[in-house]
């Protein structure tokens, strides 16, 4: 499970539809069009009219913030200059905060002229406990440190929230005129955040003209897991990879193996030469893990970063193992290499039926664990663990691997130390 990112095309695409459907007050007509590096942009006017209708406002659409502080927003174009102003950039490479990708996706939508005093920023968030509206009546690209500056009402779970509290709350600063409207909006806008699964909404900014609302620049992250309940508001939807970020077919593996599971399986291969890789349960102690490494002065060393936890299944273990082995073996290092199966003290996952998966392509694996000289260390605690700490020191015996086994009294990061420094036992 997940909490991914949209395009702002298909955050907008949702939102539109959901208020079509729910809203008598607050619709907007969701003219957008999503333009990809295979888009024919002649004759695009006969299947949407609406792009020589009226002025446009052209930009990336790649997971990309601040893009009018980066220069990568085409405003109040007709539709013959939205087209030059996407052709000049299609396929260029850029960088932008240290991150550097090729610019190949776009959106094209209608122009909204506003003052900037109609500018508002207006977020939703979620944690165990509920979610949380954060609200700022000024708006847009300078809107400055939202944390400090934000209003604040928390939703706890299972509850709406009212205009009224909306009011009181969040709307101080707001004109009485435009208070009951903007309040009824930004309940009906929790109502579409719950409905639709979404895990995190920022407006930047909203506008509020003449009682209408236009969502200027909308980013959503939606919780992957919520498409039973919550697919037919999203219809196709892709979650592309974050600007900069081209995923290697092995990390497209393991995230269509977490979209298949309500457990957690994350990879990103940080170097694919590098000799210390890691398998660890838990997404803090992955953390935790990655940053020893670092410590030690094994940072360039370290080759991929990642978690399974929430009790995957022996077939799920298995495959991301798999994964992770293949990419381990396929360089060699004269040094030799180490994996860290790793992990903290676990509450409900069954350490022991976690680690048969393992187990199973350890052994699948084995002539090429000993080929590349790689040194296996496992440290976890939790249900079972005894019995699974045994089954991997029987398996090390086994198929003449060296794997040193460590419970739950042995410090999380010691493992590292021990692979790195030969400070063990």
């Amino acid at each position: 499970m997940a909490h991914k990112k949209i395009r702002e095309y298909d955050a907008k695409r949702i939102l539109a539809n959901y208020l079509k459907e729910k809203s008598s007050e607050f619709q907007f007509e969701p003219h957008l069009l999503h333009v990809d590096a295979d888009t024919a942009l002649s004759g695009k006017e006969k299947q949407s009219p609406w792009v020589t209708q009226t002025k446009l406002v052209a930009k990336p659409d790649q997971l990309i913030k601040r893009r009018g502080k980066h220069g990568l927003l085409g405003i109040n174009l007709d539709w013959a200059a939205a087209k030059a102003w996407i052709a000049e950039r299609t396929d260029k490479t850029v960088t932008l905060d240290e991150v550097t990708d090729t610019l190949n996706t776009f959106l094209v939508e209608p122009f909204v002229p506003h003052e900037q005093e109609n500018e508002h920023y207006i977020a939703i968030t979620t944690s165990k406990k509920g979610d949380e509206i954060l609200f700022c009546h000024e708006g847009g690209v300078d809107v400055g440190d939202v944390d400090a500056k934000a209003k604040r009402l928390f939703v706890p779970i299972e509850t709406q929230t009212t205009p009224d509290e909306v009011v009181k709350k969040l709307l101080s600063d707001i004109s009485a005129t435009d208070k009951a409207l903007l309040a009824q909006f930004i309940c009906e806008l929790y109502t579409f955040f719950v409905d639709t699964n979404c895990a995190f909404l920022e407006i930047n900014p909203l506008v509020f003209v003449d009682g209408k609302v236009f969502p200027l620049d909308l980013a959503i992250q939606l919780d992957d897991t919520g498409v039973g309940e919550s697919g037919k508001y999203w219809g196709e939807i892709e979650f592309p990879s974050p600007f900069g970020r081209t995923l290697s077919a092995e990390e497209k593996h393991v995230e269509e193996l977490d979209s298949k599971t309500g457990a957690s399986l994350k990879l990103t291969v940080l170097n694919q030469n590098g000799r210390v890789w890691t398998m660890v349960a838990g997404g803090g102690a992955s953390v935790i893990y990655a940053d020893t490494v670092v410590d030690l002065g094994a940072g360039p060393e370290l080759a991929n970063y990642g978690e399974y936890s929430g009790n995957p299944n022996e077939e799920f273990t298995y495959e991301y193992a798999r994964t992770i082995l293949d990419l381990m073996t396929r360089h060699q290092d004269a040094r030799g290499k180490v994996l860290l199966i790793g992990g903290g003290i676990a509450n409900f996952t069954d350490v022991a039926k976690t680690f048969k998966g393992i187990i199973k392509t350890l052994k699948e694996f084995q002539v090429k664990i000993r080929e590349h000289d790689i040194r296996i260390f496992v440290r976890r605690g939790g249900p079972n663990y005894q019995e699974g700490l045994a089954n991997m020191k029987k398996l090390g015996a086994e198929i003449n691997i060296p794997i040193e086994v460590y419970g739950p009294e042995t410090h999380m990061t010691y493992i590292v130390r021990a692979a790195l420094k030969g400070e063990h036992r």
